[in-house]
């Protein structure tokens, strides 16, 4: 019988994490008179002098909307997969984190994160401790769930910059290039976007050519329009080539990427003359107030999460499904990324307004040119 709930928020931090907190703790207290023991710093919490904090009510007034989270979050630290690199998983390490749980009292775990923390509760789950992943990534790339909270509200701020990035590239005569998120998927750069009026986006899922991204602002040039603006997921990619890294980690640290859209800037410039700029939004998509979806959608997640764990739903993860929450075997959830289809409805819209994504044969799928 489930008693004590251990809260966990982990990975990179995304807007709605304290709304679903908040509605954790009141749907388990209010609603089956359950304690909540947050556990601090994501699962190394959990080790050593293990660092948690008892959660009431009162503790969650006026998280709605509160950006970050109030238990802080880290990346998997010790509890790492080393399977990549043909070493065992370090089973000690779960070890003493479960028995950590034991000697805390605590019977089940809500775990809010994406691909990489999910990866962890799957582990636990294993393990014999009843775990409920809750879909937590700006980049929407969690498999067997619509949307991840989080991502509207990095999308607003992307599509508010590319407004802003429109007036000084069209007072300049200037070719903006806006960086954001999106280490596999495109998802951010493909809906801000369509959304921001975009020319030409770069995501991971189509390999571009320079000179075809070159030739769209020529194209523009011819059709009298000076300006060009132009957004690029960081893991986007030329054919042939491979991703920018600022910082290729080591075994404490994951890769970071980053660089791509200075090297497009620099490119654009070089080969079309026009001066180039480039925005990295970085985590200002992470930072700060979630709008009102996503606080809506991380409510409606952490509450059903407590229900289904109440309910005996192990080793899955609420996601929404048709306006629904329903829940998915965490492992089919993580088992492979979300990327977007090339022949899905947003790639052919974005095609009809004229948006280019910089293909080697972009010239196949845009009829002829159009002023």
């Amino acid at each position: 019988m489930i008693k004590t709930i251990g809260l966990i928020t982990g990975g990179g931090d995304a807007p709605g994490l304290n709304a679903v907190i908040r509605a954790v703790v009141k749907t388990a207290v209010s609603e089956y008179g359950l304690r909540v023991v947050g556990i601090e710093d994501s699962f190394e919490g959990l080790l050593g002098q293990t660092r948690t904090r008892l959660l009431e009510p009162a503790d969650v007034r006026g998280l709605l909307p509160r950006g970050g989270t109030i238990l802080g979050t880290r990346n998997r630290g010790r509890f790492v997969d080393r399977l990549e690199g043909g070493e065992e998983k370090p089973r000690e390490v779960y070890e003493e984190a479960a028995a950590n749980l034991r000697r805390l009292g605590i019977d089940g775990l809500v775990v809010l994160g994406g691909e990489g923390s999910l990866g962890i509760a799957v582990e636990f789950d294993r393990m014999g401790v009843p775990v409920i992943g809750v879909p937590k990534t700006i980049d929407n790339d969690l498999a067997c769930t619509e949307l991840t909270f989080g991502f509207v509200t990095a999308l607003d701020i992307a599509t508010e910059a590319l407004d802003r990035l429109h007036t000084t590239a069209a007072s300049h005569d200037r070719v903006m290039v806006l960086e954001v998120m999106g280490r596999h998927t495109g998802w951010i750069a493909l809906h801000s976007g369509i959304a921001g009026g975009a020319d030409v986006i770069l995501m991971p899922e189509i390999p571009f050519s320079m000179q075809s991204v070159a030739d769209k602002v020529a194209e523009r040039e011819r059709c009298d329009s000076q300006f060009s603006i132009i957004v690029a997921a960081e893991g986007a990619c030329e054919a042939g080539g491979r991703e920018f890294y600022q910082d290729t980690g080591d075994r404490q640290h994951a890769p970071r990427l980053g660089g791509i859209g200075n090297h497009v800037a620099h490119e654009i410039e070089r080969i079309t003359g026009k001066e180039s700029r480039c925005v990295v939004l970085g985590h200002l998509q992470r930072g700060g107030t979630p709008n009102a979806f996503d606080r809506m959608l991380a409510t409606n997640y952490g509450s059903c999460a407590v229900h289904a764990l109440m309910r005996g739903e192990h080793g899955r993860m609420v996601a929404l499904h048709a306006a629904d929450i329903i829940t998915v075997p965490l492992t089919k959830a993580i088992a492979n990324v979300k990327t977007v289809a090339l022949d899905s409805q947003l790639i052919r819209t974005a095609r009809d307004v004229g948006i280019s994504f910089g293909a080697p044969d972009e010239a196949r799928y845009h009829g002829q040119e159009a002023c």
